[in-house]
């Protein structure tokens, strides 16, 4: 198999389920570290969407803090793989905590008419709301896999995957050779335009790979055709499209 063949690991991938029912066993410290990888990796996208709500800098990180402590201390040790995407129970639970937290303060009406004054109908608001979380789950597995990728070419000498990746980003204006430029000075080494894109496209296939198996630990079950709704769902599938062989292509 050449080095840029596209092989996600699915066979090894833990499930954000199974993490789930690890974080709440007896065993206290493979348990902490369950929880601490449940935070880790949802942590960004909570406070987003909470943002996203209630529209309060301070609310905001009152309630994230709130929802990520429910985390740690097992509040979700019943949720059940059966009701569906672990980010969607995710997502319920943070709304219904956002309307507990409104009714508390005794403000949940005024909240309600201000939101639908700035937002219109309640349909609107809903997409809005819907939209804000994907963008953060989006958002939030793309910087997995990016610190995934980093890791990666830390852990291989020699290797540039992370930053030819994060040079195209951050250069969008130049060509192959501009950008072989900016790597070759990154690296103190001659890399040629033909080079970058070969190592280029290596990035990519990997980066795809670490974002399937990011996906993959959100469902219950992590087959081929689950994995492709949750890429279209993400609006990720169309980056990473042209580095997918033919059976990950959707028909």
């Amino acid at each position: 198999m050449s080095e840029d063949a596209f092989a996600p690991n699915l066979d090894i991938v833990e499930t954000r389920w199974s993490l789930l029912r690890r974080a709440y066993q007896p065993d206290e410290t493979s348990a902490a570290d369950a929880r601490n990888l449940l935070v880790l990796r949802y942590a960004p996208a909570i406070r987003g969407y909470i943002q996203a709500l209630t529209r309060n800098e301070a609310d905001a990180d009152e309630l994230a803090q709130d929802v990520i402590v429910r985390l740690i201390q097992g509040d979700f040790a019943g949720a059940d793989p059966n009701r569906g995407r672990f980010r969607d129970l995710l997502k319920v639970s943070v709304k219904n905590m956002v309307r507990t937290f409104w009714s508390k303060k005794q403000r949940r009406d005024e909240i309600d008419k201000r939101l639908a004054e700035e937002a219109g109908p309640s349909e609107t608001r809903d997409r809005e709301l819907e939209e804000a979380w994907s963008v953060q789950c989006r958002d939030s597995l793309i910087e997995t896999a990016m610190a995934r990728l980093e890791e990666y070419q830390n852990s291989k000498a020699g290797n540039v995957y992370y930053d030819a990746l994060r040079i195209r980003s951050g250069f969008p204006d130049l060509d192959s050779t501009g950008l072989a430029i900016e790597l070759s000075r990154l690296h103190g080494r001659e890399i040629n335009a033909a080079n970058y894109r070969q190592q280029l496209k290596r990035a990519r296939t990997r980066f795809a790979e670490f974002i399937i198996e990011e996906i993959a630990q959100g469902l219950d079950v992590a087959d081929v055709d689950r994995i492709q709704e949750e890429l279209i769902d993400l609006g990720l599938y169309e980056f990473i499209k042209d580095v997918l062989p033919p059976q990950w292509q959707v028909a």
